[in-house]
């Protein structure tokens, strides 16, 4: 009860100097500010349209979009190339087992924040300007202005110094979404090897014994056992992705995170601004963590 009373007593005097600070600056509390005109341009949303005349409440709604739209397809991707890395780093190959070592130990050793700024930087200095673009494929096109693909109703032309139609990846949204892919699958990857090396060998023995190959076993025999081992920490590295992508903020992409920060210096309603961006990471985080435990019930069924 003591320990209970003291914290109460701390939120406390903090909820009370902090109001007694407010009132002293004459700066409002409160979050009547998210009506208001917001009057800055946002570079790049997602699916939800704004313009400068769009409250702040919709600026914060484009940044959240943003910023599920990097998590959510940098999971998908981080799964299939850390899922990919994992089970080649177990391969009777030397070369390719040693290569995917390497690829861990590197990514996992070199900070986020870092390998963020080389993908910006090999995307904007190294990619030739829209006039001289590579085309690895019929209709994709990489430039320094970003990534050309085509959609269903057309594909990328060049018109002026730019591409029209198609759909446009930015420098911003593609650095983030490479940088967060290949460090976060250097993570799954040994996520997954561990789950496959915690099935006991006979396992494989019994699975070649029945005439089953290689690659049959690790599908229908070691794979679906190793899940039990798998999902857990896998949640986690879900987790840190999610939260990783505020980093956006480094390179210009404009997430929640960016937004966020734009509002508090254009508002100075910066206890508020903070709590905003706290309260949507901890919804998301328990969001993924509720979806990874309902899955994770069903693998152990």
């Amino acid at each position: 009860m003591a320990a209970f009373a003291l914290v109460a007593f701390a939120i406390g005097y903090l909820v009370h100097n902090t109001l007694a600070n407010l009132e002293a600056r004459r700066i409002a509390s409160g979050f009547g500010f998210l009506g208001r005109e917001a009057g800055f341009e946002i570079g790049e949303s997602a699916f939800l349209r704004y313009s400068a005349s769009d409250t702040y409440l919709r600026a914060l709604a484009v940044g959240l979009v943003n910023t599920l739209t990097v998590a959510a397809i940098g999971i998908l991707l981080a799964t299939g190339l850390g899922t990919l890395i994992g089970l080649l780093r177990l391969s009777v190959n030397f070369l390719v087992r040693t290569l995917c070592t390497a690829y861990v130990e590197f990514v996992r050793n070199v900070p986020l924040l870092v390998q963020l700024f080389f993908w910006y930087a090999l995307i904007t200095e190294a990619l030739p300007p829209a006039r001289e673009a590579l085309q690895p494929l019929p209709g994709v096109f990489l430039s320094n202005r970003g990534i050309f693909l085509p959609s269903f109703s057309s594909v990328p032309e060049l018109q002026g110094f730019n591409f029209t139609g198609g759909v446009a990846v930015s420098p911003e949204f593609a650095a983030l979404l490479t940088g967060l892919v290949v460090y976060t699958a250097g993570f799954i990857a040994e996520i997954v090897r561990a789950g496959v090396l915690s099935i006991r060998r006979g396992q494989w023995e019994a699975a070649q014994a029945v005439g089953l190959t290689r690659r049959q076993t690790l599908r229908h025999i070691v794979l679906p056992q190793a899940l039990r081992v798998i999902v857990p920490p896998l949640t986690s590295t879900y987790l840190d992705l999610t939260k990783n992508s505020s980093l956006a903020v480094a390179i210009g992409y404009p997430d929640l995170v960016s937004i966020a920060n734009t509002t508090i210096n254009q508002t100075g309603q910066a206890i508020e601004g903070i709590a905003i961006i706290m309260a949507v990471y901890l919804t998301i985080s328990l969001a993924i963590s509720a979806l990874m435990n309902w899955y994770n019930a069903r693998v152990l069924r």
